[in-house]
């Protein structure tokens, strides 16, 4: 088995692993932003964000799957030394067979994504050059969303601002006929008056943000048979924020580096968040 090879069936490997994850809704990773949720004694809290939201590209990685073994390559044959030989026609016979049995295979499973894909979207067609615009429409008609911009190819330039009491959980970001997924942000109010806050999106490890690790592998297999490291994978979005939580409740718990700061409206926990953040940012806030 050659290089190419090894790196083509990676690649593979990590495409279906990745259209799995897709197809089940981890699809969403932010970009350059800035984000503050704010929570006050009684229950009143507002959320902000302020940045990139990439949608990742259903259309690119289903173009990758198609191109993958676009055309047959006949593997290499070895000798009983485990040296290369050449190929019998015998053998390359059976090698084109089982690849056009695992190409056939391969497009009906792509039909089938391509069906799912377009539920997870509402209905709209990834593939079409249009639907970045009609989702940004969608967005925009949300409350909160005060600015959208599709900048193309997944990404999403938004502003986000949203006020009320927190006697119910809150959840950002959401899409009007998604199926829920991929959030950035979890508030879950709970009995006591307390509030636990989760910020899963928020980290590039494979727990919180699996779709994170899974694109990283995909890069490191590279796109099947260029031997090039990767040049025609989807690129990973460059993830690069800072999360703020404000209050004036009590801190119970938290997992910031430094611990809390003295805010004017009462002390405030800050993480930067990068390519390197390994852990998701959480905090739990008594409120009353």
């Amino acid at each position: 088995m050659t290089e190419p090879t090894t790196l083509r069936r990676l690649a593979m490997g990590a495409f279906a692993g990745a259209m799995a994850l897709l197809l089940s809704g981890c699809m969403l990773m932010p970009g350059k932003f800035v984000s503050e949720m704010v929570l006050l004694k009684g229950g009143t809290f507002s959320y902000s964000y302020e940045g990139e939201i990439h949608l990742l590209s259903m259309s690119k990685l289903a173009q990758m799957g198609a191109a993958a073994d676009a055309e047959f390559t006949p593997e290499s044959c070895y000798d009983e030394d485990y040296n290369d030989r050449e190929c019998t026609d015998e053998e390359i016979a059976e090698q084109k067979a089982a690849w056009e049995e695992a190409a056939a295979a391969k497009q009906e499973r792509q039909a089938k994504d391509a069906e799912q894909m377009r539920a997870l979207f509402g209905g709209i067609d990834p593939s079409d050059p249009a639907s970045g615009d009609e989702l940004a429409a969608r967005m925009q008609r949300q409350a909160g969303f005060d600015k959208v911009v599709n900048k193309g190819d997944g990404l999403f330039e938004v502003s986000f601002h949203v006020k009320g009491r927190l006697d119910h959980d809150f959840v950002f970001p959401t899409f009007e006929r998604f199926p829920m997924f991929g959030f950035f942000v979890m508030a879950n109010a709970r009995d006591d008056g307390s509030v636990r806050i989760d910020a899963p999106g928020f980290a590039a490890q494979t727990q919180a943000n699996p779709m994170a690790a899974m694109m990283g592998g995909m890069n490191m297999a590279g796109t099947p048979g260029d031997g090039d490291g990767g040049s025609d994978m989807p690129p990973m979005p460059e993830m690069d924020g800072v999360f703020t939580i404000v209050t004036d409740g009590e801190i119970l718990a938290n997992n910031t580096d430094e611990g809390p700061v003295a805010d004017p409206r009462g002390r405030k926990l800050v993480w930067k968040v990068d390519r390197s953040t390994t852990a998701a940012p959480t905090a739990l806030i008594k409120l009353n």
